[in-house]
């Protein structure tokens, strides 16, 4: 934690120079001393200590100065740092204005000039108001802020990315705090138009920031160290993130380049509880908090986020082109982008999205939604752990589904549902419209058997409603279904005859796609499990393959 602040304000240079220099020999190694030569000044500076979060401790103001006196100051001052203690440096003759401050202003103490020798007339005084200070002081959260609107598409995409990528952040709502009001006030932004506000521990700030931007402002990886790796892995998915791990294990220089965070969807899962090895269950982001960690261990680079948009193949290389334009080379690629939550293709979604509407679970909205009801769309295990989740903020949990739950849904997950009060299950239910202004404000809710439809007042919407691979940029490279799903290993063999454009002796490996060397593994593969563990298993045993490939270039 920065020190705590002690404020000293005189427009004597004489005066204030002795009094900053008594503070230091005494203090310095506990506080820092901040010197202003006038109220201004001083309250100025003051703004500044809130945008970087650091508190004050202490002012020490002089009070006959012109234009502001030490009374007038700490009068503005307080409103920003109310629990500060405060002492006026006053001379003999202003001693009767310095004993009514101590009822207007709330003056901790007045001390008369000069205060030689200081051992005696300055830090007893000093040392007994610091101590007081010390006993009711709470750390303050040291991290970014991020300061927006619930209903901010901006807002919610800044929240979900910091909280995706594990980096810790204090949330303030300018309609809910007015910390939050004030702190725009002296960061001289523009309002509600340059919300979000990011603001970091070194006093910078960010206005409405990409992804990219806040990235490399916390110290995320972007760009890779080297020109050509022997793995490079596109995803960073549980199938990504296990291929890292055990490709870089065993002896590969091995990339990793994820389009958000590390973990996929599984990451921003609530809660896995049928997960080998983890008896009580364990959050999405613990997973790949911790697999992050070992890959990183074995030496592995993680670009995000970062996405390709190309590749080229330039034997025996595979060259990606990224976002930005510079290029990676590697021997080996494996595609693990997973999939990405199919849209909910009704009236009003476009305009709501990220403003009460949200695709995946978007844990970071669960607090906001305490006492409201939540309408989740889906009925696999995705909106099931969803439902849970929220169901221990919201009053209600609502889940909307055109099948039963039976048909697509993990029996644990079916029973915990039963077994949770506030959660209601409508089958046979879908949306055929959000409606609000700024915000979801209603759901028009269709009943499919009888085509009744009701419209029911709601904030929350979740989406799970099947997932679609992004693999548009692998069109003309490997072969797809018509779905644009990944075919690989035994699914490329027709009538006997390998893929079109294979010119080697063998057939292809198992996860190797219709191009040789470069692999497919997760939930981007055609037919693959749609589960963490079988994510985890095909990243693993695409290395294997991926070494015996390695072994004739």
């Amino acid at each position: 934690m920065a020190k705590p602040v002690i404020l000293t304000v005189d427009d004597d240079p004489d005066v204030l120079q002795a009094v900053s220099r008594d503070l230091r020999h005494q203090y310095g190694d506990r506080f820092r001393v901040v010197r202003a030569d006038s109220g201004q000044t001083a309250l100025d500076a003051l703004q500044q200590l809130k945008l970087r979060n650091e508190f004050v401790a202490l002012f020490l103001v002089d009070q006959r100065m012109p234009l502001m006196s030490g009374v007038e100051f700490l009068e503005q001052a307080l409103e920003l740092y109310p629990d500060a203690k405060r002492a006026l440096l006053t001379a003999y003759a202003d001693t009767d204005a310095a004993i009514r401050a101590i009822n207007t202003t709330r003056i901790d103490y007045y001390l008369l000039k000069p205060w030689d020798p200081p051992e005696e007339r300055l830090y007893p005084i000093l040392d007994d108001l610091l101590d007081d200070w010390f006993a009711s002081f709470r750390p303050p959260f040291e991290g970014i802020r991020v300061i927006g609107n619930r209903w901010s598409p901006f807002s919610h995409q800044v929240k979900d990315f910091l909280a995706r990528n594990q980096v810790p952040y204090q949330w303030l709502d300018v309609e809910l705090e007015s910390a939050a009001a004030q702190l725009l006030e002296y960061a001289e932004a523009d309002g509600k138009q340059q919300l979000p506000l990011v603001l970091f521990p070194d006093g910078s700030r960010l206005v409405q920031p990409s992804n990219l931007a806040i990235a490399e402002k916390v110290g995320l990886q972007t760009q890779a160290e080297r020109p050509f790796y022997d793995l490079a892995i596109i995803g960073g998915g549980p199938a990504g993130l296990a291929a890292a791990v055990y490709g870089a294990s065993e002896g590969l220089s091995t990339v990793m380049i994820e389009r958000e965070a590390p973990g996929g969807q599984a990451g921003s899962s609530s809660r896995i509880e049928n997960y080998l090895g983890f008896p009580v269950g364990l959050s999405g982001a613990d997973l790949a908090r911790r697999a992050v960690t070992q890959a990183r261990r074995f030496g592995v680079e993680i670009l995000t986020p970062q996405e390709v948009t190309g590749i080229r193949i330039t034997d025996p290389y595979r060259i990606l082109t990224l976002t930005d334009g510079s290029e990676i080379s590697c021997h080996a690629l494996l595609v693990a982008t997973g999939v990405s939550y199919r849209k909910l293709d009704v009236p009003g979604m476009d305009e709501l999205c990220g403003a009460g509407v949200y695709y995946g679970a978007a844990m970071t909205e669960a607090i906001a939604c305490q006492g409201e009801t939540v309408y989740i769309v889906g009925g696999a295990n995705s909106a099931g752990q969803a439902a849970m989740h929220f169901s221990k903020y919201a009053h209600e949990v609502v889940m909307l589904v055109r099948s039963p739950l039976s048909k697509s849904m993990s029996q644990y997950l079916i029973d915990q549902i039963e077994a949770t009060d506030n959660i209601r299950v409508c089958t046979g239910c879908v949306v055929e419209e959000v409606k609000g202004n700024t915000n979801l404000e209603a759901l028009v809710i269709k009943n499919i058997s009888t085509g009744e439809t009701e419209t029911v007042h709601a904030t929350s919407l979740f989406i799970f409603i099947g997932a679609m691979p992004r693999t548009d940029w692998l069109d003309g490279i490997v072969e797809r279904d018509e779905k644009g799903f990944i075919l690989a290993g035994p699914d490329l063999i027709r009538d006997g005859k390998p893929p079109k454009g294979w010119n080697l002796d063998r057939s292809p490996f198992l996860l190797e796609t219709s191009v040789p060397g470069i692999f497919a593994a997760g939930d981007v593969r055609y037919n693959s499990v749609k589960r963490v563990a079988s994510g985890v298993g095909e990243g693993s045993i695409a290395v294997q393959f991926i070494h015996r490939y390695l072994s004739k270039v």
